[in-house]
């Protein structure tokens, strides 16, 4: 067990992500299609839009019949007819001319712009004055401005959120291809974890960790398949994570990952074909016991059993592995500025991760640090967000700028 003190730097093994292929893909309805990540790009098959259109309820001119347009020296305009949604105008627009339109509508012929309704008057039913000019091109779209025809609209790696949907939508796509959900084993260890409908005894706990993996499973796109509760017995162990292995993407074991005399997880992992411990202590805290195996191209974890450790553990180094085999490439993660609240210790040699509130001030933002013991679920309960203090860094201070990493 001496092999677990060499911890291995998180940078390091955020390296090995590329190791681990991405799942498969499938095709799937649109209306299906929220949250999930792109296959393949997608590419345009026509303009859009295929047509000049108005951005503005109004009427359809030519540019240079406005040019000097003023209160006090209007231009008047003949109304050549009306631009009706949906249709095609059958007639065509001249010098001195326009034609009544709504938003969306299509330009006659002749036309490049609009002018606002509120900037005009009408003198009778073929009449108008004209009190604004406006440019070329003015409150229109033209032909091909929104996408063109043979553009990658979307790439493949991206998430579909409803912006993308309604993209798709625009070009008439029914069916979607898109990557598979990685299926996430989620084994819980220790003779000291009981079910939750149970009474635990004393130096007993429930499982929970069953359910905060679950939840954060699905939250990183993927579909947590329990496997349950196994005591501390090393062929039981075994033949549990082999049949996770049969049918999961990914595994997690919560527990077991400390040098206990009793915690199997490594002797397990070390025994399963075609393994490699890839790390077996990560330089971070708290998460330093976790353990990071490569079996049969499968990433497979030790968990430290504490809670609020494995969810930290998970967020900052377990999600971003599942979010690569779910084919995601393109991740829109920010972390909220604010000044930190307080001075905050930390030993060098380690990355700490600090559970934060953010509460406002004066118009500023500041992240005030939750402390407390690795284990108390209360403090994440509290958090807002994680702050990082670097491995060379002896502490921070107060009123320092510091990026939040948002707790979902």
């Amino acid at each position: 067990m001496k092999a677990f003190f060499k911890v291995t730097d998180l940078n390091r093994v955020l390296e090995y992500i590329p190791e681990f292929p991405p799942v498969g893909t499938e095709e799937i309805p649109l209306s299906d299609t929220f949250g999930r990540v792109l296959a393949s790009d997608i590419v345009s098959d026509a303009d859009l839009p295929d047509f000049v259109r108005a951005t503005m309820d109004g009427y359809a001119v030519r540019a240079a019949s406005t040019f000097g347009a003023s209160e006090g020296n209007p231009a008047y305009l003949t109304v050549m007819g009306t631009v009706a949604m949906g249709d095609s105008p059958d007639f065509s627009i001249g010098p001195g001319e326009c034609a009544r339109i709504s938003t969306g509508g299509m330009l006659p012929s002749g036309a490049d712009s609009v002018v606002m309704i509120e900037h005009t008057e009408t003198l009778d039913s073929t009449t108008i004055e004209v009190y604004r000019s406006v440019a070329p091109g003015q409150h229109v779209v033209g032909i091909g401005e929104d996408f063109g025809k043979a553009d990658i609209i979307l790439p493949a790696g991206q998430k579909i959120r409803p912006q993308e949907t309604g993209l798709l939508a625009a070009f008439g796509r029914e069916t979607v291809k898109v990557c598979k959900k990685p299926v996430i084993g989620i084994i819980s260890t220790g003779d000291e974890v009981v079910p939750i409908d149970s009474t635990p005894m004393p130096g007993q706990i429930r499982d929970i960790n069953t359910y905060t993996l679950s939840d954060m499973v699905r939250e990183a796109g993927g579909v947590p398949l329990i496997f349950g509760i196994v005591q501390d017995d090393y062929d039981m162990l075994f033949e549990k994570c082999s049949l996770a292995l049969e049918q999961s993407d990914m595994i997690l074991i919560s527990g077991g990952s400390s040098v206990g005399a009793r915690d199997f997880t490594i002797e397990v992992l070390s025994a399963l074909p075609d393994t490699g411990i890839l790390a077996h202590g990560i330089s971070i805290s708290p998460g330093k016991p976790t353990i990071l195996a490569k079996v049969r191209n499968k990433a497979f974890w030790g968990l430290p059993g504490h809670v609020v450790s494995a969810m930290i553990v998970f967020s900052v180094i377990v999600r971003p592995f599942i979010e690569h085999i779910a084919g995601l490439k393109y991740k829109r993660a920010f972390g909220i500025p604010a000044r930190l609240s307080r001075n905050l210790p930390s030993a060098q040699g380690r990355i700490d991760y600090i559970r934060v509130r953010l509460t406002e001030k004066d118009g500023i933002l500041w992240a005030e640090p939750i402390l407390g013991k690795s284990g108390l679920l209360n403090t994440m309960i509290k958090a807002d967000g994680l702050i990082e203090i670097g491995i060379n860094t002896e502490g921070l201070d107060k009123g320092a700028e510091v990026s939040v990493i948002t707790l979902s």
